[in-house]
């Protein structure tokens, strides 16, 4: 049984479809979608726990204290955009080792999303996760949010080849793989300097951002990032599920 949005709710979905249709999203053919504080609210803290084992890896690596671990994972994050990247480069770290025991995390705090399921099924095209995590991490993910069979495919931090996102050439290897045509895609993130790059190339993005001001943990930090509207941002929302129906009121109109 559908369920009927009350007034207030209506209004705001009124309000995305204006919005979304101002910024123009009837030539999109492939939304591209982050995972971590996108797909899923930032509210339900799963991302923390990545954070935190991130924090544990380096004190265990360094044999150091859990002060000083942080301040190592923030100069590499700062540093390299991922900490993961910076120990690759500074040490020579296998990744596999360090992706495996990150993501070793209770996904069980997520709950499937009914909502954004039925508004990512309604985008016309193809559809991606495009991530700095791992395939494994995605996967569990999208499907503790039924979500799963609804994207083609997810481009992982491997698939990169551990280049992460800002970096213009984790865009280059997913578009190349994929075949997508930049201007006739959407990507949905919720960092505003992750949508630099594909705002240049011509994508339409959409900045999601956390409601009621969520922290996030230091790796979804950067001094970039704001609820400030940049040129890049071509639109942000805090409803990610109501976004999406709004595109799907947009077009049956």
């Amino acid at each position: 049984m559908n369920r009927i949005p009350d007034p207030d709710s209506f209004a705001a979905l009124k309000e995305h479809a204006l919005r979304a249709e101002a910024k123009g999203f009837d030539h999109v053919e492939t939304w591209v979608f982050d995972l971590d504080n996108t797909l899923y609210p930032a509210s339900s803290r799963l991302f923390d726990q990545i954070d935190a084992k991130i924090t544990a890896y380096i004190a265990h690596h360094y044999d150091i204290d859990g002060l000083s671990a942080r301040a190592l994972q923030k100069h590499y994050y700062r540093k390299h955009g991922t900490t993961l990247r910076g120990l690759m480069a500074e040490e020579g770290l296998d990744p596999a080792d360090f992706l495996a025991f990150v993501h070793d995390i209770d996904h069980s705090v997520l709950v499937p999303a009914p909502e954004l399921a039925a508004g990512i099924a309604r985008l016309p095209g193809r559809r991606f996760v495009l991530t700095n995590g791992s395939r494994r991490h995605a996967e569990s993910v999208i499907a503790r949010l039924g979500v799963a069979d609804l994207f083609e495919d997810v481009f992982d931090i491997a698939a990169a080849g551990f280049v992460p996102k800002p970096e213009h050439a984790a865009y280059d290897a997913f578009l190349k793989l994929h075949g997508v045509v930049p201007d006739r895609a959407a990507m949905f993130e919720d960092l505003s300097t992750n949508l630099v790059v594909p705002h240049s190339l011509g994508m339409r993005t959409v900045l999601v951002t956390p409601r009621g001001g969520e922290p996030e943990g230091l790796e979804r930090l950067t001094a970039s990032d704001d609820a400030s509207p940049a040129p890049h941002v071509d639109h942000m929302t805090d409803d990610l599920p109501g976004f999406l129906t709004a595109l799907a009121i947009v077009a049956s109109e």
